[in-house]
């Protein structure tokens, strides 16, 4: 039995139903029982529709969740590609800096790092004297050959005879030292700065030589000998100055000694006889036979070996040490 609605209430219809009988005839109960077919009233639609959108956008936008499908919108929304000026803001402060700030900041980092290699690696010095001629080249005024010194070599093994090393003069080597530098502060300072990359000679008694006999072993050479002995044995020559930079005097010495007779002298042990290989034209441990170590050197003076010549061009090369004692 249906049920009859005398004061002619209708219930609201809700969306969902709204949507969905949209567009079609819609059945109502009428006063008296029967089922009417009526067509849904325009402004009851109307009111159910705007009362729709007011709940949507209660839920914040249209549709809640739902994209809209409103191109104007999205475009009015999406960001802007940034200009030249808002990237350039966005760069590194570093690129902000002038150049005359970041080269001096690279020049002294470079130079740090030189100073700290040279203090514990290897160091770079000018060869001043001809000493060591025809193996390194040196003179006054010359473009003298610059030398790369090992120093971690010796950390692990002692020098051996035929070394070619620097090391720091005795004291009783000073006597014939004299300093090469200005007496100008600032120029002083630039010589100083430049002997540790190796563009001025070191203001320091530190000389290079080769190492031919060590601790224990005797040396000499004597008339009637062909050269230099170590333990009474010829010591092999073939590195040494020939002919002779400079003529030997004869009643006391001969060409085959590089100078004046000597010895025989025995090494101290952790000592070093030294001698150039320009033997008319270095001032090594014959000429210091008369102080405590009777000319010999403390390998403890010892600064390092020097491994090769780069510079000049044409200079450049590995230093050889050969094994000059059989």
């Amino acid at each position: 039995m249906t049920e009859t609605n005398p004061s002619g209430w209708r219930p609201r219809t809700s969306p969902e139903r709204l949507r969905a009988s949209r567009g079609k005839n819609i059945d109502r109960p009428s006063p008296d029982g029967r089922r009417v077919r009526r067509q849904p009233s325009r402004t009851s639609v109307r009111h159910d529709s705007r009362a729709l959108r007011e709940r949507q956008n209660s839920r914040g936008g249209s549709g809640g969740n739902r994209p809209s499908h409103r191109p104007a919108e999205r475009r009015a929304t999406r960001p802007a590609a940034p200009s030249k000026s808002e990237r350039s803001k966005k760069q590194s402060p570093r690129s902000e800096r002038p150049w005359y700030i970041d080269v001096p900041i690279i020049i002294a980092i470079a130079l740090i790092a030189t100073i700290a290699f040279q203090a514990v690696v290897g160091r770079v010095y000018v060869i001043p004297s001809e000493s060591m001629e025809p193996t390194l080249h040196g003179c006054t005024d010359c473009n003298n050959d610059r030398i790369f010194v090992n120093k971690m070599v010796f950390d692990f093994k002692d020098p051996k005879p035929g070394d070619v090393v620097v090391f720091k003069g005795p004291e009783s080597w000073d006597n014939a030292y004299t300093t090469s530098r200005s007496s100008n502060r600032v120029v002083r300072g630039f010589q100083n700065l430049g002997s540790y990359i190796g563009l001025v000679a070191p203001d320091e008694n530190d000389l290079v030589k080769r190492v031919i006999a060590t601790g224990g072993q005797t040396v000499e050479c004597l008339p009637g000998d062909k050269g230099v002995k170590v333990n009474g044995k010829d010591i092999d020559n073939s590195y040494i100055m020939n002919p002779p930079s400079r003529s030997v005097d004869t009643k006391g010495g001969s060409i085959a000694c590089g100078g004046e007779y000597f010895g025989p002298v025995k090494v101290p042990e952790d000592h070093l006889w030294v001698m150039g290989d320009n033997r008319t034209n270095s001032r090594d441990s014959r000429f210091h036979m008369g102080d405590q170590y009777q000319g010999t050197v403390p390998v403890d003076n010892v600064i390092g070996r020097v491994d090769a010549r780069i510079l000049p061009f044409n200079r450049i090369g590995t230093v050889k040490h050969p094994q000059i004692q059989s």
